[in-house]
């Protein structure tokens, strides 16, 4: 039994909004993010979400994504593209535009790798981002 229920086809995913994408990629990464602090530190629960701050705000995100979009296959590129296009009525206070547009790329992309069930290239580039 898997644990999540991604019943949708690729062809199908492909259709969905890439703000639908960005929603998802949201929880997933975070999700990730959040497991990784609590295998690989100590930190109690308020500093964990310190920590966390600093790998999910848009600016960590934006620089995430310039910095393995080199590494990214040309499909994955055109998912981010339209990720990045994708009119979007709220910007936040604290973010710069144009770190906003990119991070909701990085978030789209994780969203549609995930939903996608593309679960070894999602593993590979949410590996990267510790790294960078």
């Amino acid at each position: 039994m898997e644990l999540f229920d991604r019943k949708r086809e690729e062809v199908d995913v492909n259709l969905l909004s890439p703000l639908t994408w960005a929603y998802v990629g949201d929880s997933v990464y975070e999700l990730f993010i959040r497991t990784n602090l609590v295998n690989e530190t100590n930190l109690k629960p308020h500093k964990l979400h310190i920590k966390t701050i600093e790998f999910v705000k848009a600016k960590a995100q934006a620089d995430i994504l310039k910095g393995i979009m080199d590494d990214l296959s040309d499909e994955e590129k055109d998912i981010v593209r339209r990720a990045r296009n994708t009119q979007n009525h709220h910007l936040p206070k604290n973010a710069d535009p144009d770190d906003y547009m990119y991070a909701t790329a990085f978030e789209g992309l994780i969203g549609y790798l995930f939903l996608s069930k593309k679960d070894k290239r999602l593993k590979e580039i949410l590996e990267k981002c510790l790294t960078k």
